[in-house]
């Protein structure tokens, strides 16, 4: 016994752990995980129930875009936007989906010159967004996350 008793005693205090509490430990495996975690990407984009969910990630980015762009051009189609001051005006539509798939309009940046032209602007982009087809939100490690997209508006003058 008195052979392995420097041993135990040895190994007794060279261990870290022994002293450290379990949810200690715990909190820091957590921690470790999280800082391993890329935030400013997600695993799958929102998707339009028309795309396929089991296409890969480049492919579903694809098909979001593309429904996107294609319902917003379709909407905005309808309505006649025309600025007398420049060549051209970029408007800025930023907008978050939600874990619900919900789109809220977060701001839309444009020049004073696009409000006093058409003071309608703001309400025929954001009802745009809104009636877009249901989607689902992005994932992110499997649980529904909030995204946030710019979309950038060429408006032209006539």
């Amino acid at each position: 016994m008195k052979r392995y008793l420097p041993f135990l005693i040895i190994t007794f205090l060279s261990s870290c752990t022994f002293f450290e509490s379990k949810e200690k430990r715990t909190q820091e495996l957590i921690n470790e995980e999280l800082g391993q975690i890329d935030w400013n990407t997600v695993d799958s984009y929102p998707f339009f129930y028309t795309c396929d969910e089991s296409a890969s990630k480049a492919e579903q980015k694809i098909c979001f875009e593309e429904t996107l762009i294609s319902h917003f051009q379709e909407t905005l189609n309808d309505f006649e936007f025309t600025l007398t001051d420049a060549e051209s005006e970029t408007v800025n539509v930023i907008f978050v989906i939600d874990t619900l798939g919900e789109i809220k309009v977060v701001d839309i940046e444009k020049d004073a010159s696009v409000l006093d032209q058409m003071p309608e602007f703001d309400g025929i982009i954001t009802q745009s967004l809104k009636n877009l087809p249901k989607l689902a939100p992005a994932l992110k490690q499997a649980k529904p996350v909030n995204s946030k997209y710019r979309i950038p508006v060429q408006l032209n003058t006539n």
